[in-house]
């Protein structure tokens, strides 16, 4: 039996704001259904729950920082001089979301 239902899609995509087919809701319950086989099988290693987790793909990683430099800034009144709008010391965009 899945453990992911229908309801369970149509109320995840409802939240996400994505409308789904009769089609995609079972491509989707279908995919969850190989997703979690796979992860039982990951699940059923011997001693899977001693190994490290990776921090990285590749065994001799190292981090290179490089130095700081410091820079000089250019005013903030220089730079709002090139956009359309501002309040005080923000540039002002147009609003996206309703």
């Amino acid at each position: 039996m899945s453990k992911f239902t229908k309801d369970m899609v149509v109320d995840y995509a409802d939240k996400l704001l994505i409308g789904l087919t009769e089609e995609e809701i079972k491509m989707v319950l279908d995919e969850f259904d190989i997703i979690d086989k796979n992860i039982d099988l990951i699940n059923n290693i011997p001693n899977i729950d001693k190994i490290e987790p990776m921090t990285h793909c590749l065994d001799n990683f190292e981090y290179e920082l490089r130095e700081d430099e410091i820079e000089e800034s250019i005013d903030i009144d220089e730079l709002l001089q090139n956009c359309d709008d501002h309040l005080h010391d923000e540039v002002k965009v147009p609003k996206v979301v309703e």
